[in-house]
């Protein structure tokens, strides 16, 4: 395969660059378009003993395409590195736009749910599980105020084989389904169960399971115990409550799944309310959700925005934009 020459790569002189010791994510610009996008460099060496997670997203990405999933664009290699191009979503992450927000209702919530199912559907019938849904992993696609949401983030997502389950234990403990975490058989449900996981943050800033143990957190999790506690939920309709209990379900056989979900009233009808939650969601999201130092200092978004302020003017901007670390998980194939 040819080395990836399309595109820029150079280090600005203020910007330092942060790698994982997989890969290292680099913001680049292709030469002839000038279109930005986002670039994963993994090293071949590190790789070695960790193939089957790249290939794994590799080849679940090559079989999406849908309008709120991330796509991969490109592939290129050489002789120390494998370079994913990757469609580049610089809108921010999803609380941090929720916080931003003056005026946020259980409407805005719905509407963000209905995108994620719709994604989510759209893998389900693919055959492939996208197994840690959670909202690190939800990204808008532009600042604009009625932007789409981006599904993001397949290093865990596995392709079903014909009447398949699995039973690799991953994800992110808080949005884990109880399944997951029993060691049982699993399938398609899991991604169900950690919307409703998100569904449930969207309308109280805070998350259905949480201890500072993991042992205590994961027998909650374990028993779906949850409440809708006063006074966050008080202002919360029935039908959001019923929405989210039936993708919470204990049982993944009783679980809703993505096409049901989407025939709910609080999604597919009039029931989600107009009233404004943004003062209660977004101070609790702002105490349980305070980003880390490297996420707060390595923001893609405002470097892509003061790029494209400063017109591309700036030849050092015009080689590189910015890197910034990212992770990715090795799993069981």
């Amino acid at each position: 395969a040819p080395q990836v020459n399309v595109y820029d790569i150079h280090t600005h002189t203020h910007t330092h660059i942060k790698y994982h010791h997989l890969l290292a994510v680099m913001l680049a610009e292709e030469k002839r378009t000038r279109k930005l996008v986002a670039i994963k460099c993994i090293t071949k060496k590190a790789l070695e003993g960790k193939e089957n997670s790249i290939e794994n997203e590799i080849a679940v990405l090559h079989k999406i395409k849908h309008a709120n999933i991330v796509s991969l664009e490109d592939i290129y290699e050489s002789k120390s590195h494998l370079y994913l191009v990757m469609q580049l979503v610089a809108g921010g992450e999803l609380f941090d736009r929720i916080v931003e927000k003056g005026f946020y209702t259980e409407k805005d919530a719905s509407k963000l749910i209905q995108q994620i199912l719709d994604a989510v559907k759209y893998l389900h019938d693919m055959g492939i599980v996208h197994r840690d849904l959670k909202p690190e992993n939800l990204l808008y696609y532009s600042m604009d105020e009625d932007s789409k949401i981006m599904i993001s983030d397949f290093g865990l997502s596995k392709i079903e084989g014909s009447g398949s389950v699995m039973s690799t234990a991953c994800g992110t403990p808080g949005y884990v389904a109880p399944e997951v975490l029993a060691q049982k058989p699993y399938s398609k449900a899991v991604d169900c169960w950690s919307i409703g996981v998100i569904a449930y943050i969207l309308l109280c800033g805070y998350p259905p399971f949480y201890d500072e143990n993991d042992a205590k957190l994961f027998e909650q999790i374990l028993k779906a115990e949850y409440e809708f506690d006063s006074p966050y939920w008080d202002d919360i309709s029935d039908s959001a409550k019923d929405f989210i209990v039936h993708l919470m379900e204990k049982d993944p056989s009783q679980r809703y799944t993505c096409e049901q979900a989407l025939q709910h009233p609080w999604i597919a009808g009039d029931t989600a309310l107009d009233k404004n939650i943004h003062e209660s969601v977004s101070a609790q999201i702002k105490k349980n959700f305070a980003k880390s130092k490297w996420k707060q200092a390595f923001n893609a978004t405002a470097v892509v925005r003061l790029y494209t302020e400063k017109e591309r003017k700036t030849e050092t901007w015009y080689n590189l934009v910015f890197g910034f670390l990212a992770q990715t998980k090795a799993i069981d194939k």
